[in-house]
């Protein structure tokens, strides 16, 4: 059964652990190492603290916002994330289609379940596609050159991975893409069988932007291939090839963030990529105030990394960025209740956002700041 609408992002992911295989679950929701990082970042977020207003006229509240030249419905989007459809066959065009529906951003990722080309459809132009460098990155290059030709407009190259990091719920559960089948693979999804059997019936996920047809064609990628590659010189190519928006994500250090700006990055996202690649790495979300710091009060600022209400957000918007993205809820949301799931989680995080908006007497979006933080 489907069961009651969801609340929040905590419900989401208890029916998503109570529908998934624990090997498709712990993939989505595992971190590196012992996950200290990850929970020091949730920790840091709990903490930071709104302050209430009174006596202020918000009955009229804007949510809007506009970021490298494009208007956004929410200050808020949807993160890359690879391999959605692990969480529910179709869940790629369900955010694409989320996504166009709200107005906002769909950061299709490098090993996302659906091809760059149907996603872009379903989103509208909505989507934003993540590059992740590989090997000697002639296979990046061309897959820039493809989604140049498909016609999006946001490249947001990933930076935070020079070496997939060591998670250990994923070795633990034997994880690897395509899935090997084993006695505990068998009897995990044995008992599992609404995902088991629905994902029989509509094809396993697979990397969707490098099938049959796209390895004719060059189009290569290895999930465990090094990245250590990419240097700034990379970047620079990059930079002269691609003519539309480049964001770099994944940057935690004010340094990288000043350097960045002074060699034409459009914008910078503060990321721990969920806190599965370093897990003792500082906090992303006591980064971003000092990359605000660095690259001054109008550079564009993104953030990622640990969001799961509205009240996240508006903290981080209060603490410098200009935009946030919010991932692993959404596939559980995904998971529990499929469409309808993902609508009603989406919902609560708007609903959350605006009514802390109120709360601290805020009636643009754009007009959050540190003042509505409690300096306790």
């Amino acid at each position: 059964m489907l069961g009651g609408p969801l609340t929040d992002a905590a419900d989401a992911r208890e029916r998503a652990r109570r529908v998934l295989p624990r090997l498709v679950f712990d993939y989505i929701d595992g971190a590196a190492g012992q996950e200290a990082g990850e929970a020091h970042n949730r920790a840091t977020l709990r903490a930071t603290q709104l302050q209430p207003r009174i006596l202020r006229d918000v009955r009229d509240r804007r949510l809007a916002t506009t970021i490298l030249g494009q208007d956004m419905n929410l200050p808020f989007g949807i993160a890359p994330m690879g391999m959605c459809n692990l969480a529910w066959p179709g869940a790629d065009l369900l955010l694409a289609r989320l996504a166009a529906r709200e107005g906002v951003p769909h950061g299709l990722s490098t090993v996302a379940s659906t091809s760059m080309e149907q996603v872009w459809d379903a989103a509208q132009g909505r989507a934003w596609f993540q590059l992740y460098y590989s090997g000697d990155g002639a296979g990046t290059i061309k897959l820039v050159e493809r989604a140049k030709a498909v016609g999006y407009q946001t490249l947001v190259l990933t930076v935070d991975v020079p070496e997939v990091g060591r998670r250990p719920r994923e070795l633990k559960q034997g994880f690897k893409m395509p899935f090997r089948m084993g006695p505990k693979t068998f009897t995990d999804f044995a008992l599992h069988p609404k995902w088991s059997l629905t994902t029989l019936v509509r094809g396993a996920p697979s990397l969707g932007n490098f099938g049959p047809k796209d390895q004719a064609r060059g189009f290569v990628f290895d999930r465990t291939e090094s990245r250590a590659g990419a240097d700034w010189g990379f970047f620079d190519r990059l930079r002269d090839l691609w003519p539309g928006s480049l964001v770099v994500k994944g940057v935690l250090d004010p340094r990288d963030a000043l350097v960045l700006k002074q060699r034409g990055v459009d914008a910078i996202q503060v990321s721990s990529h969920g806190g599965r690649q370093l897990d003792g790495g500082v906090s992303p979300i006591e980064a971003l105030p000092r990359v605000r710091a660095a690259v001054g009060p109008s550079f564009p600022v993104f953030f990622d990394s640990g969001l799961r209400s509205g009240e996240d957000v508006l903290k981080a918007l209060a603490l410098g960025a200009d935009f946030a993205f919010l991932g692993r809820p959404l596939q559980f949301a995904i998971a529990a209740r499929q469409e309808r799931g993902l609508a009603e989680y989406w919902s609560s995080v708007v609903d959350e956002l605006s009514i802390a908006m109120a709360m601290t007497g805020l009636t643009n979006v754009e007009q959050a700041s540190s003042e509505i933080l409690s300096d306790a």
